[in-house]
């Protein structure tokens, strides 16, 4: 996101400032006082204010939000509901019937449109599925998660992100559950990492090269005068499958993740491919 927000802004003769703010509102608004002055214009990726404090903020200043819709403010999203409906539905085709999905931080808008939609496909899939958490959206975040899941465990699990997923798959590891013949699991997002990792994660990819330069087209061309349409610019996903799914098994017999009788072959597992979103 950054790469493509700063290939945009320099394209067009700006410079770029960042402020990490830690998953704190706070800072984010400190961070934001200090800058005010200096800047033509903000994207906000993924903010953890409040919808009033963002709209104050757009008062000020044009602002474009990443990663999150804000009512009378320009945003640029990604198409949340298809990509875990490309998910849920990946994971009801290998017989999985009961998903868990591990929750991010509680302010993340995505992290609840995600859970919601999840909620729908359920519905429409006939699965079964459950919440878990919320945890950080980090790999410490996800053995965490790990530990949580082994008290009510299930054959499949959705994660916020690819970070929580990528802890996840290292904290049941530690437990002695395989994935995928265990369990299988899906992050969110497509960073580099999902194909470092064994097995690979399979996620639901979004461009994020792309959400940062569009936020700032976008930007660049409120600054000059053009105005929103007031809807969000939907971006779409795809589902990238990777060994991290398979078929759900007849019999999970890992010692520390006990044996539970399953439906399907305990054979057949997924192999790398790149599905794109139907």
């Amino acid at each position: 996101i950054i790469r493509g927000a700063q290939d945009a802004a320099t394209t067009a003769g700006y410079t770029m400032l960042l402020a990490n703010t830690q998953e704190s509102d706070r800072l984010e608004w400190e961070a934001l006082e200090r800058a005010m002055s200096v800047v033509e214009g903000i994207v906000l990726a993924s903010s953890r204010m409040s919808d009033s404090a963002i709209r104050m903020t757009a008062k000020q200043k044009p602002v474009i939000v990443l990663n999150r819709a804000v009512a009378d403010v320009p945003s640029v999203v990604t198409d949340n509901p298809r990509g875990v409906r490309r998910a849920a539905e990946h994971l009801g085709e290998l017989m999985h019937e009961s998903i868990t999905y591990v929750a991010g931080p509680e302010a993340s808008w995505a992290d609840g449109m995600r859970w919601r939609s999840l909620l729908e496909a359920s519905m429409e899939l006939h699965l079964k599925v459950h919440r878990i958490g919320p945890f950080p959206p980090t790999v410490e975040g996800g053995v965490r998660a790990a530990e949580e899941l082994r008290a009510h465990p299930t054959s499949a699990v959705i994660a916020y992100n690819d970070l929580l997923g990528i802890g996840l798959m290292r904290g049941l590891a530690a437990m002695g559950a395989r994935v995928p013949n265990d369990v299988s699991v899906i992050g969110f997002d497509n960073i580099f990492a999902t194909d470092l990792v064994t097995p690979g994660l399979t996620t639901v990819a979004s461009p994020l090269r792309a959400e940062g330069t569009t936020a700032v087209r976008n930007l660049l061309a409120i600054i000059g005068g053009a105005r929103s349409s007031g809807q969000p610019v939907v971006l779409p996903t795809r589902l990238v499958v990777r060994g991290s799914t398979a078929q759900r098994s007849r019999e999970r017999t890992s010692p520390a993740w006990g044996t539970t009788k399953a439906c399907g072959s305990a054979s057949k597992a997924a192999t790398s491919t790149e599905e794109g979103s139907r």
